[in-house]
């Protein structure tokens, strides 16, 4: 879609510099050599998240902008890179919110991604990326391709509340069985697990059991949140509104910390390993990045512009 369509439909674009940008410590997240952000803001409403806290300076986080430019900044900007390596994107923004279906400008990207022989790596609570298989598909056959589909509850009731706006779990797992079907390595991120809410034996085992069911890889989990100004406030007005009583039991228990880790996490993550082995599903970070690279490293070591 171009910059004469994208203002004809009212939808507002923010300027951008650069789009790619380096990571300095890509064994920390999947792997990732670079990060991608064509989305800013986002639409899923989740009531946790960390992109509305104040230190990101974006009030108006609930509405998706476009950053002017974005396929322009991204060609020039792969083209000048030395160095191949695994592109991210869903960090700050879902790259598969609901504008994606007008403007596909996240499939543009992917398919200059695998132009230009990069690799990629992606977060998103979207079912809508099983439409980028064809592209992804494209891209691991000279680089590595990881999805990592974010699942917290698989309660359907529950997952309205917190994650309002979002594709259902159920469709989120449907994702995962049709890209894991289709020979692209996924898995689950299974994080936050909100202390109170969903860190139950119960939620865990339905996840693992259900990811498994899926054709999932791996399943990496946080049994805790983080939360800090901007969006504790957010989230304290929604536990409110949704989960009367818990509100007094986060201020007791975290006070104003930063990271607030499920007092079950101990019990949970004994639980979650032995399921994990049953299922055969990996958990390690250093095990899932070495899956999913496996074979590309001397490519990717040897490929310059």
């Amino acid at each position: 879609m171009n910059l004469e369509a994208l203002m004809k439909d009212n939808i507002e674009l923010i300027p951008a510099k650069t789009i790619v940008n380096r990571v300095k410590k890509s064994a920390e997240w999947f792997g990732a050599d670079y990060n991608m952000n064509i989305y800013r803001g986002c639409s899923h409403g989740c009531i946790y998240c960390d992109s509305r806290s104040d230190c990101y300076q974006n009030p108006d986080f609930d509405t998706v902008k476009v950053k002017e430019n974005a396929l322009r900044i991204i060609r020039d900007e792969l083209r000048r890179k030395m160095k191949k390596g695994v592109i991210a994107t869903g960090a700050m923004s879902d790259p598969y919110n609901p504008l994606e279906h007008e403007t596909g400008l996240t499939r543009n990207a992917l398919e200059l991604i695998n132009a230009f022989g990069f690799g990629v790596a992606i977060d998103t609570k979207s079912a809508l990326v099983m439409r980028d298989t064809d592209v992804l598909n494209d891209i691991q056959l000279h680089s590595p391709v990881i999805v990592k589909v974010t699942i917290t509850s698989c309660d359907e009731n529950l997952s309205k509340k917190i994650e309002p706006n979002a594709a259902t779990p159920g469709e989120r797992f449907d994702a995962l069985k049709k890209l894991s079907g289709a020979g692209i390595f996924c898995g689950v991120l299974m994080m936050p697990v909100l202390p109170f809410i969903c860190d139950t034996e119960e939620n865990i085992e339905e996840i693992l059991k259900q990811a498994k069911n899926a054709g999932a890889g791996f399943v990496y989990p946080a049994f805790g949140m983080t939360l800090r100004r901007g969006n504790r406030e957010y989230y304290y007005q929604k536990l409110d509104k949704y989960f009367p009583q818990i509100k007094q039991r986060y201020i007791s228990a975290f006070g104003e910390k930063y990271s607030c880790t499920s007092r079950k996490a101990e019990k949970l993550w004994d639980l979650f390993v032995t399921l994990c082995g049953r299922y055969e599903l990996i958990y390690d970070m250093k095990t899932i990045i070495r899956v999913y690279k496996r074979g590309y490293e001397y490519r990717q070591l040897t490929l310059w512009d």
